[in-house]
């Protein structure tokens, strides 16, 4: 009896699963709450940079070519290394992989918010005084000053911190990269291993959801973050002398990034507990796995056993036979082209809308982070949606793809048109002037004086002393500046006027509404391509080829797409601009921009990128519509020339030649 019962012990003993298996770090669903919660924060990170390009460019004196190449420096660092995670793959404890890279990328994100403790304070140029007694930064007709005012503040020290912002950002920037490398293909390569068949759709699923939303949050992020003023941590509330209007404006954009780097440091620690392999998940429900022995057998995995020089001296040529594939390299610069039109606009949009709207940063930042973006993730689950309940072929997927950006053409062509020129500036527009006016020339004004004020005349000036103001009016209660008077370059029925705080602004106001709509409305509609595009890429390669498929056209999408795109659209703006600002002698960002030209040359690229993305989606149609003749002449012989089975031993031997 006793001898039984022990026997009867030790089988249900066996037969319970180990006690390391109810930990949380063994299951696959935790480790997908954890993944998705650190892809956010990653993901965070990246879109509050976009969202606070412009801020960052107005405090630091940037042009927009210089943010164009701040803002994809990130991709250096992951293109270099890229290459290797195909190669390593499973041969790492990946978990550990994931978190050492969160935490670089922590720590990137704290070093791009490091420049504004090691700078002083945000100066803005001819800070007028809140005292009745003191007239600096108005026209001063008896001044025996002879250097700008703006200039007394030009020390040697703050030269310096000032020099070692940008390559501060930029190594932050590559930091970011670096670390950001293993955590989206070792993340869903470990869940793809460990999860059962049936929920790995859905968890890959829930991944590409965040992967979509991320920046959305980056983006509202920035809008709450740059409500606040930069230096809020340094001064009082009553000591900040700027309104949100105003074009000096400079909102708090280190703070998110301090918020991020706290969010991606959290998230990077239960990846430190994960094992390198854990239990694969059992299905739940009447769905039951299949056994291993009614399972396909599976190819080799040969790749995994190549060293690193053979992977490296296969990679070429296995690129190259892929990209001889018409139809993969005609989807593949389809993509590019929309890839380069998305990250030109996710890092300029915000600041177009400020400009050509006047409106103010924050809010510029929530129409693309609670629009734009919302509406292109609806368009990508859509568009996936259509596929799978119509069960569309390869060259439906190119026809569907065609006929989604040949609409995206019809409504990004009149975005074009929806704008103004540039508001009535004294000196600078229409007729831009490098000699002080009459009215003014007495005054003294400081070469690098930027204080705009809006006459009564509706004719904008850059400073009260450019206006000729010699006084000006106080609110009693908060003694902010209500307006200045007897300025002597605004002329109403023969007498002085005035004029008030901040710019005239455009008179496009009104056109943001219907700008929104049909820029939305673009996004919405190009992002129906992306599951088609994806699927026409997968269906047209060989299998054996499919990994190093999606390989390649990432690294395509970073060389050819994130790393220049955003670097051609700041130089485009900058070619628009017509005064740039002056301090200690150096320009900084441009102050007044010819906003007709900044249009059609910010929204030119973005019809060009849209119309090329056509193109190649319409050959690629073609391609697969003669390849379609061509079967049905070759039916006979059974030979298929668009989806290529291959059979397992072929496919074998395919790998044994290129570990030769």
């Amino acid at each position: 009896m006793m001898a039984s019962d022990l026997q009867m012990n030790s089988e249900q003993l066996r037969s319970k699963p180990p006690t390391r298996c109810r930990s949380p770090f063994n299951s696959i669903k935790f480790f997908v709450l954890c993944h998705g919660m650190l892809q956010l924060a990653q993901l965070l990170v990246s879109g509050y940079l976009k969202s606070s390009i412009s801020t960052i460019e107005r405090r630091y004196g940037f042009s927009s070519q210089k943010s164009g190449i701040l803002a994809s420096f990130n991709e250096v660092g992951n293109t270099v290394l890229i290459v290797f995670v195909s190669f390593f793959g499973s041969r790492v404890h990946r978990p550990r992989f994931i978190g050492g890279g969160a935490l670089v990328a922590s720590l990137a994100a704290l070093m791009m918010a490091l420049p504004h403790f090691i700078s002083g304070p945000y100066e803005y140029t001819v800070h007028i005084s809140q005292s009745k007694d003191d007239n600096s930064g108005l026209c001063q007709l008896e001044s025996s000053f002879q250097t700008p005012l703006s200039n007394h503040s030009c020390t040697q020290q703050e030269s310096h911190a000032q020099q070692g912002v940008f390559p501060l950002l930029l190594l932050g920037q590559l930091l970011l990269g670096i670390g950001g490398v293993p955590i989206q293909p070792f993340g869903i390569s470990y869940i793809d291993d460990y999860a059962s068949k049936r929920n790995s759709p859905f968890y890959l699923g829930i991944l590409l959801a965040v992967t979509s939303i991320g920046p959305a949050f980056g983006f509202m992020m920035g809008s709450f973050m740059l409500k606040f003023y930069v230096d809020i941590d340094k001064m009082s509330k009553d000591e900040i002398g700027l309104e949100r209007g105003d074009p000096r404006w400079v909102g708090a954009w280190w703070l998110g990034f301090v918020v991020a780097a706290s969010f991606l440091f959290l998230t990077s620690l239960p990846y430190l507990f994960f094992p390198q392999q854990m239990p694969k998940e059992e299905a739940t429900g009447n769905a039951k796995e299949p056994r291993a022995e009614e399972e396909k057998k599976p190819l080799p995995d040969l790749v995994q056993e190549l060293t690193l020089k053979q992977f490296l001296k296969s990679f070429p040529r296995i690129a190259l036979r892929t990209l001889r594939n018409p139809v993969y390299l005609l989807v593949v610069l389809a993509q590019v082209h929309l890839a380069a039109m998305i990250a030109g606009l996710a890092t300029f949009m915000a600041k177009f809308i400020e400009r050509q709207f006047t409106q103010t940063a924050s809010f510029s930042n929530m129409m693309i982070g609670g629009v734009n973006i919302p509406l292109a993730v609806l368009g990508i689950v859509l568009g996936g949606a259509l596929m799978r309940r119509l069960k569309i072929s390869t060259r439906g997927s190119a026809l569907m793809c065609t006929s989604a950006i040949l609409m995206c053409v019809l409504t990004a062509l009149p975005l074009l048109l929806l704008g103004c020129s540039t508001q009535r500036v004294t000196g600078v527009y229409p007729t831009k002037q490098n000699r002080s006016l009459e009215c003014s020339s007495g005054c003294s004004c400081p070469t690098e004086a930027f204080n705009p004020v809006c006459g009564s005349d509706g004719v904008e000036f850059r400073s009260p002393c450019h206006a000729g103001c010699l006084t000006k009016v106080l609110d009693d209660n908060t003694s902010k500046i209500l307006k200045y008077t007897d300025c002597g370059c605004i002329g109403v029925s023969g007498s002085y006027g005035y004029a008030l705080p901040g710019t005239c602004g455009s008179d496009c106001k009104h056109l943001l509404l219907p700008f929104m709509v049909l820029s939305a409305l673009t996004c919405f509609i190009a992002s129906f391509s992306q599951t088609p595009s994806y699927m026409m890429i997968l269906r047209t390669v060989r299998p054996e080829d499919k990994s190093f498929a999606v390989g390649v056209q990432y690294m395509l999408f970073r060389v050819l797409a994130f790393l220049p795109a955003p670097v051609l659209y700041g130089t485009a703006i900058d070619t628009t601009c017509i005064i740039w600002g002056k301090k200690c002698g150096r320009n900084t960002s441009c102050h007044y921009y010819n906003m007709d030209l900044f249009r059609q040359r910010f929204l030119g690229l973005q019809a060009f990128f849209v119309t090329g993305a056509f193109v190649c989606f319409l050959l690629s149609l073609l391609v697969l519509r003669h390849r379609a003749g061509k079967q049905g002449q070759q039916a006979g012989q059974g030979y298929t020339m668009i989806d290529r089975e291959q059979s397992p031993d072929k496919k074998t031997k395919e790998l044994q030649n290129m570990a030769a």
